[in-house]
C-alpha cells in the first residue's frame, strides 16, 4: 500500500534535507580560501606543504607558477663551535662599565664579544606550467580548501573547462598535480623549472625533468650584499639539492627537450620530488652529504606505484586526523559567500565578518599541520615559504619571539606532534649552545643568543658591527626551555620530561645561575637588554644594554620555577632545587613605575619610542605565568597601564602577541580588538601575516591568541571562557587541549558557557574555575566561590580517570 505524505510533512522533509545540504556547504565554504583571479604577486599565492616540501600555488591560466621549497635548502655549513675565541676576555670588562653606568663604553666591549650571522633558507626553484590554448579564461576560481589542505584552480577557455588540483602528502614525501581537461584531448601543457641558485637542467629515460644544483657556500643580506659563491675549497659548505618532475600517468603523448610536455591529452598525474644533501647539523652538505639523487628518486619511484586517487585519500586521511582535532564555530553563522579578498577588504572597511575570524583562526593551524611535522625542522620565520635567496632576516629562527611565537598554538590546539621537530632542535641548539656558553663565558650549561639556523648556530650575532640591542641578547636557552616544560605540561609525558626535558631545562639554569652576578644584594644580569628597544638614559644619552631587565628577570624566574616543579615530579635533585629556590628568591624583583607601568630596564626610564613592537617585559603575563589579575592585582594593573601606553600599533606578530596579553588580563574585549587589528592592518590577501614583509609568527600568535580568549591553564586551572569577546556571545568549541591532559570542548549562549566536557587522557586532580556555577556529573564535586576584582569565579576540583568524560552543565 502507497503511503501519502502530508504537505507539511513533506515541507518538513524537505527543510530537513536544505539543512544537512546547508550544513555541507557551509564547511567547504567555510573553511576554503577562494579568489576570482590569479595571484599578481607571491603575497596572493596560495601555500601548501607536507612540513618539508612546500609550494606557493599563483593560479596563473597560460603560465602557472609554482614556487617550491625543500625546508633542508639553506646555505653554508656546519657552525664553528669557538668562531671567537677572545671573546670571554671582555665579560667582565663589559659588566664594569655597566656598572659605572659607561653604557657606550660597554656597547663598544659587547661588539667585540659578536660572533658569525646565520645562515639563509633558500628557494627551491620554480616550476612553470604553460598552457597551450587559445582565447581567454573565463569562470576562473582558484581555492585553497584548508579542511583537507588542497589547492584547486580552475578556468575555462574556448568551450572547455580545465582544472588543476595541487597537494603535498606527508606520507608519500611529495606534491601531486592532477590536471584535467572537459573535452577530450584539448590538454596541451609543458613544464619549465629554474631558479636563482646554481643549476642544471636535465631529463633522463623516465622523461623525468630534473633541475639539480648548489645552494651558496655564505650569507649576507639586501643590505649588505655580498658575492655569490657557490663553490667552497674544502667541498665542505654549499649544500647540494635536486627536485624532478615526472608524469605518472597520462592519455596524452609525453616528450622532452629542455622542457616536459604533455599534449592531446584529456587528463594528468604529476608527481613533484626533491631531495638536498643536507646529512645533519655537524657533517659538510657538500663532501659528507646525503646522496639527494637517490633521496630524491626514493621518494618518487615509491610514489610513483600509486593511484591519483591512493595518495590522495592517503593525503586526506593524514591530514585530517589532525586538523579535525579541533572545531570552532563563533554564532553558528554561516560563512559570508564571496571570494577571500573581497571578504578581507570588507573587513577591513568595518563589515562583520565572524566566519573569516573563524577561518583566520584554522588557517594558523593548518599552516603548522603544513610547515612542522615529526622527522622535519621546525618552523622558520616564514614556514617554509621562502621566494627569495636574500629573504628578509634570513628567514631563520629568531629566538627573542618569533621561534617561540610559532609553537605557542601547537598543545593548546590540539597539534602536539608538530611540536617535535622544535624539541629536537632545541636539543641539537643545546649541543652547540653548551661550546658557546664555555667559549664565550666560560660558563656551565647551553646558551642560545638572537638567531639560529638549520646548523643550530647559537653564538651572538653581528660579526662585530650588530646592535647588542639584537645581537647579544642571550636569554634564547631559558626560554626555549619553556617550551619543554610546557610539552611536559600539556602531555603528562614523564619519560619526555626525565630523558629529554629535565636535563635540558637544568643545564639552562646551570647557565642562568652564572650569568647571575649579585649587586647591592639582588642577582642580576649584566649585560641585558630588552630586545630590539632603546631607552633614554637621565643624563642625557641613547641606551641599548642595562642590567636586569624585567625580561630577563621574568624568563630566569620562569626557568627556575620550572626547574623546580620538574624535580618534584620526578623525585630528584632536591638539593639542587633548592639552591635555585634561594636564587629565585634573590632575583632582582618587578617594579611599577611612576605611569603605573611595569619598569622595563634596570630603571624606570622612558622609551625612546613608547610604541616599540616589542614588549618583552610583559613575558611573565605572557608566555610565562608570573603575573595574572588572579594572582597580583597590582602587577596585572601594571601590565595593562603598558599595554596601554604601547598602544594597539605594532608589526603583525606584535599585534598577535598583544591578542595572548590582553586574553590573559581577562580582557576579551580588547583581545578580541588587537585580534581584529591584525586581520585589518596586517593581513595580506591570502591571509599571511605581514611584518611587513611576511612573516608567519603573526599567523600562529594569532590563532594562540583566540585559543587563550576560551580556555587558559597556566594556572593550574582550567579557566573556561575567560577572556570571550561580547561579539562572540554564542558558539562552541570541540578539541582543546590543557595543561594536565585535558580535552576540553565547550558551548556557550548570551556569553555565558552553557555545557562542557572534559576528557582525562592520563587522569589526576582537575580543577576547574567559571564564572557561572556549573553541575558535574558523575563524580565528587569541591566547590568554593570567590571573588576578584569584582568577577565572581566557581571553582570546582575533582579527581579524573585516565580516559574518562566529564559533563559539566550550567545551572539554573
Amino acid at each position: 500500500m502507497t503511503q501519502r505524505l502530508h504537505p507539511f510533512r513533506i515541507i518538513a522533509l524537505i527543510a530537513c534535507l536544505s539543512a544537512s545540504l546547508i550544513t555541507y556547504a557551509q564547511t567547504k565554504n567555510d573553511y576554503t580560501l577562494w579568489y576570482e583571479k590569479p595571484a599578481k604577486d607571491w603575497n596572493e599565492a596560495l601555500p601548501i606543504g607536507n612540513g618539508r616540501l612546500g609550494a606557493m600555488i599563483f593560479g596563473r591560466v597560460k603560465e602557472e607558477l609554482l614556487q617550491m621549497n625543500e625546508q633542508t635548502l639553506w646555505t653554508g655549513g656546519p657552525v664553528n663551535p669557538n668562531p671567537n675565541p677572545e671573546a670571554h676576555k671582555y665579560l667582565p670588562q663589559v659588566r664594569e662599565a655597566l656598572f659605572k653606568d659607561s653604557i657606550g663604553q660597554a656597547v663598544k666591549l659587547l661588539r667585540k664579544m659578536q660572533g658569525p650571522n646565520t645562515q639563509m633558507y633558500q628557494p627551491l626553484g620554480n616550476i612553470i606550467i604553460k598552457q597551450n590554448a587559445n582565447g581567454e579564461a573565463t569562470n576562473y576560481y582558484r581555492s585553497l580548501d584548508i579542511a583537507n589542505a588542497i589547492a584547486t584552480t580552475k578556468f575555462t577557455i574556448d568551450g572547455v573547462d580545465f582544472t588543476r588540483e595541487y597537494f603535498t602528502s606527508a606520507p608519500d614525501q611529495v606534491m601531486i598535480i592532477k590536471l584535467t581537461a572537459s573535452k577530450k584531448n584539448t590538454l596541451n601543457v609543458s613544464f619549465k623549472v629554474n631558479n636563482e641558485l646554481a643549476y642544471q637542467i636535465s631529463t633522463d629515460t623516465n622523461k623525468d625533468l630534473i633541475l639539480k644544483g648548489k645552494a651558496r657556500i655564505t650569507n649576507d643580506e639586501r643590505r649588505n650584499p655580498k658575492p655569490i659563491i657557490f663553490n667552497d675549497a674544502n667541498n665542505c659548505n654549499g649544500m647540494r639539492y635536486e627536485m624532478r618532475v615526472r608524469v605518472v600517468k597520462t592519455d596524452g603523448t609525453v616528450t622532452t627537450d629542455s622542457l616536459l610536455n604533455i599534449t592531446n591529452a584529456t587528463e594528468a598525474y604529476i608527481l613533484v620530488s626533491a631531495a638536498t644533501s643536507f646529512n645533519g647539523i655537524d657533517k659538510c652538505p657538500d663532501k659528507d652529504g646525503k646522496n639527494e639523487v637517490a633521496e630524491d628518486l626514493k621518494y618518487l619511484n615509491a610514489a610513483s606505484t600509486k593511484s591519483y586517487e591512493s595518495i590522495k585519500t592517503v593525503h586526506v586521511k593524514d591530514y585530517t586526523k589532525f586538523f579535525n582535532r579541533l572545531n570552532l564555530s563563533i554564532n553558528n553563522l554561516p560563512a559570508i559567500n564571496l571570494p577571500t579578498d573581497k571578504r578581507l577588504q570588507l573587513y577591513k572597511d568595518g563589515k562583520e565578518d565572524l566566519g573569516l575570524e573563524e577561518l583566520y583562526f584554522q588557517f594558523g593551524r593548518y599552516l603548522l599541520i603544513s610547515s612542522s611535522r615529526p622527522g622535519g625542522f621546525p618552523a622558520n620565520l616564514q614556514g617554509i615559504w621562502c621566494e627569495s635567496i636574500r629573504p628578509s632576516w634570513r628567514s631563520n629562527y629568531t629566538t627573542n619571539i618569533n621561534l617561540q611565537m610559532n609553537y605557542w598554538l601547537a598543545e593548546q590546539c590540539n597539534l602536539d606532534e608538530m611540536t617535535i621537530p622544535l624539541m629536537q632542535h632545541i636539543q641539537r641548539m643545546a649541543k652547540n649552545g653548551t661550546a658557546t656558553a664555555k667559549n664565550y663565558y666560560n660558563m656551565r650549561g647551553w646558551a642560545v643568543h638572537h638567531n639560529s639556523d638549520i646548523w643550530a648556530q647559537t653564538n651572538p650575532v653581528g660579526e662585530g658591527g650588530g646592535d647588542p640591542k639584537w645581537a647579544n641578547w642571550a636569554m634564547g636557552s631559558p626560554w626555549l626551555s619553556q617550551h619543554l616544560y610546557e610539552h611536559y605540561l600539556f602531555t603528562n609525558d614523564k619519560k619526555f620530561l626525565k630523558d629529554t626535558a629535565y636535563p635540558l631545562m637544568k643545564a639552562a639554569a646551570e647557565f642562568c645561575l652564572d650569568w647571575l652576578v649579585e649587586k647591592n644584594g639582588v642577582l642580576v644580569t649584566a649585560p641585558s637588554t630588552s630586545p630590539e628597544n632603546v631607552y633614554l638614559h637621565p643624563n642625557g644619552f641613547k641606551g641599548t644594554v642595562t642590567i636586569a631587565s624585567a625580561m630577563d628577570m621574568e624568563i630566569i624566574w620562569d626557568l627556575f620555577s620550572n626547574v623546580i616543579e620538574a624535580s618534584k615530579v620526578l623525585g630528584i635533585d632536591a638539593p639542587f632545587a633548592k639552591l635555585f629556590a634561594e636564587k629565585q628568591a634573590k632575583l632582582n624583583p618587578l617594579k611599577i613605575g611612576k605611569k603605573g607601568n611595569l619598569v622595563e630596564w634596570f630603571d624606570d626610564w622612558e622609551d625612546e619610542d613608547p610604541q616599540h613592537r616589542h614588549v618583552s617585559h610583559l613575558f611573565g603575563l605572557h608566555p610565562g605565568h608570573q603575573i595574572s589579575p588572579l594572582i597580583d592585582t597590582n602587577f596585572a594593573n601594571a601590565s595593562r597601564k603598558t599595554l596601554e601606553i604601547r598602544g594597539d600599533g605594532g608589526t603583525g606578530w606584535s599585534k598577535a602577541w598583544k591578542i595572548n596579553f590582553w586574553a590573559r588580563l581577562l580582557d576579551g574585549d580588547h583581545s578580541y580588538k588587537m585580534y581584529q587589528e591584525l586581520l585589518k592592518t596586517s593581513t595580506l590577501n591570502n591571509l599571511f601575516d605581514t611584518h611587513p614583509p611576511f612573516q608567519i609568527d603573526g599567523n600562529f600568535g594569532a590563532t594562540s591568541g583566540v585559543a587563550e580568549m576560551l580556555l587558559q591553564s597556566h594556572l593550574k586551572e582550567l579557566q573556561l571562557l575567560p577572556a570571550l569577546p561580547s561579539k562572540w556571545s554564542k558558539g562552541s568549541v570541540k578539541g582543546l587541549v590543557a595543561r594536565g591532559n585535558f580535552e576540553v570542548n565547550m558551548a556557550w549562549n548570551n556569553g555565558q558557557l552553557t555545557q562542557a566536557t572534559i576528557t582525562a587522557k592520563t587522569g589526576g586532580n582537575c580543577v576547574v574555575r567559571t564564572k557561572n556555577a556549573v553541575a558535574i556529573k558523575g563524580v565528587t564535586v569541591t566547590t568554593k566561590k570567590e571573588v576578584v576584582s569584582g568577577v565572581a569565579y566557581y571553582i570546582n576540583t575533582f579527581k579524573t580517570i585516565t580516559g574518562k568524560t566529564y559533563e559539566l552543565n550550567a545551572m539554573e
